[in-house]
């Protein structure tokens, strides 16, 4: 039992991929020596958001776990600072709607409640418009009966 590799079982993989070995992005901050990560630096910090916003991963950046974490901090403290956005405004098409055959068109179904209580307020404040003018016009009168 020794001799057997364990490797071939234990993964996922398929033995090809791991007679072949694949080379590990390296960190670009390491490579550059880089001390800090500076929330400021957009430009640096959308490299390492989707295109919906969202922090990409260790595997996909080819970060090291400390630079990593300290990306998604400076990530979480730009967003805090409205640097950055939380999420990217996505626009999305809305379904045709279906066609629904047994239904009338609006049109035909006369006005909504809240149209129906607009016109009412309408013909109300007609009706007092007028009651206001007949007032006017009788003390008018009245006025003019005094002099």
């Amino acid at each position: 039992m020794a001799g057997r590799p364990t490797t071939s079982r234990n993964t996922k993989r398929n033995p090809k991929d791991l007679k072949r070995g694949f080379k590990k992005k390296p960190c670009q901050f390491c490579r550059d020596k880089s001390v800090w990560i500076d929330y400021k630096d957009l430009n640096t910090l959308r490299k390492f958001m989707s295109d919906r916003g969202k922090i990409r991963a260790r595997r996909v950046t080819g970060n090291c776990e400390q630079h990593q974490h300290d990306v998604a901090e400076a990530i979480k403290t730009a967003r805090e600072l409205v640097l950055l956005p939380y999420t990217q405004r996505t626009v999305t098409e809305r379904p045709a709607r279906r066609d629904r055959g047994d239904r009338p068109e609006r049109s035909d179904r006369g006005p909504r409640r809240d149209e129906a209580a607009a016109e009412e307020a309408e013909v109300s404040d007609e009706v007092e418009e007028t009651l206001a003018d007949a007032a006017i016009d009788e003390a008018v009168e009245s006025i003019e009966e005094e002099v």
